[in-house]
């Protein structure tokens, strides 16, 4: 029988003595379970974050584009109207937080921002396109020829803007044509008439001209840097108006001529090639014959012009071709038809 002291502790039920391993396991332990439960902890109390300024695609705007990972089943929600196709609005964070809060969720962080920008997209279908709209139209309805037509749209440059998902091409109806005028109307839409957009305008037929990129000086030579096709209103350019640039090339100006204006058959001529006064050389060549001989010109020409020269020797005057630069050519005389026609005799 053990007799206790008064002073010494008595447990009672048997009493265990903790050693320094066991603390150190049951520590370890505690710190295990507290990592692995902290995520979870986390995870529960995460607040759902504002994505920031969206661009819709759609009429409306859904809580999906404007609250990240927002459940599945609410992420198609509409909360508010899209702005118009190619515009842009904003939307308080207090009413997406209201809007939030009344299908149940925690109000999402916004990161201290007031408001979200919101942009629609959309296609812009420009003037060109438009334009290519109502000339096929007119090509179909009138047979004129697109390729020489060009549109001046009443106002600004018309602008269609259609949604994304709507890919087609914009096609001209409801065409109204004044051939004195020339001025047109037409209904440009895409689709079924999903987008549609009426335009109005002048018409105009467009040829291409020679025109000059720089002033040139009278006697001045044409290079081919000098020149170059523009296309303007047939109305309104000379009908002597050149349009071949390698025509032009090696000529020179009779006149001076400013840049940019069209070029006329008067505007231009072919250089002399042989200068009235100077010494040429006088070609002469027949059948088995091949002569040459120097004289004086009495005129000038340029390459294929029939001048006068003067034979040195005989001093008679002859009627020459200019072949070159210096020189001329005079042939045998032509033979009379009335003798060519004879048979020839035995």
């Amino acid at each position: 029988m053990i007799v206790a002291d008064r002073d010494t502790p008595v447990c009672a039920a048997a009493c265990v003595v903790l050693g320094p391993g066991i603390i150190g396991r049951t520590a370890f332990a505690l710190l295990v379970l507290g990592l692995l439960t902290l995520p979870v902890l986390a995870a529960g109390s995460a607040r759902p974050v504002l994505r920031g300024d969206v661009t819709a695609t759609r009429d409306v705007v859904t809580l999906g584009d404007l609250v990240a990972d927002a459940p599945a089943d609410l992420a198609q929600r509409p909360l508010f109207r899209a702005p118009a196709l190619g515009t842009t609005g904003t939307i308080q964070v207090r009413r997406i937080q209201e809007a939030a809060a009344g299908l149940g969720l925690e109000p999402p962080d916004s990161g201290g921002r007031l408001q979200i920008t919101v942009q629609r997209a959309a296609r812009r279908i420009a003037g060109p396109e438009i334009e290519a709209a109502v000339k096929a139209a007119l090509a179909r309805a009138r047979g004129l020829d697109p390729a020489t037509l060009a549109i001046s749209f009443d106002g600004e440059p018309p602008v269609l803007t259609v949604p994304l998902d709507l890919d087609g091409p914009a096609s001209a109806s409801e065409l109204v044509y004044d051939p004195r005028s020339r001025r047109v109307a037409a209904l440009v839409s895409v689709g079924e008439r999903q987008a549609a957009l009426r335009v109005s305008g002048q018409v105009a037929e467009m040829m291409e001209v020679a025109v000059l990129v720089r002033p040139l000086a009278r006697g001045e030579a044409v290079s081919a840097a000098d020149v170059t096709l523009q296309r303007r209103p047939r109305d309104g350019a000379p009908a002597d108006s050149s349009v071949d640039v390698a025509a032009l090339v090696g000529q020179v100006a009779q006149r001076a001529v400013p840049a940019g204006t069209p070029l006329r058959a008067g505007d231009l001529t072919r250089p002399d090639l042989v200068q009235r006064g100077e010494a040429v050389a006088i070609l002469y060549e027949g059948p088995g014959v091949s002569l040459s001989l120097r004289g004086q010109a009495r005129e000038g020409g340029p390459l294929g012009a029939v001048v006068a020269v003067v034979n040195p020797v005989s001093k008679k005057v002859l009627q020459a071709t200019v072949v070159g630069p210096g020189r001329v050519s005079v042939g045998p005389p032509a033979r009379p038809a009335s003798l060519a026609a004879l048979p020839a005799s035995r």
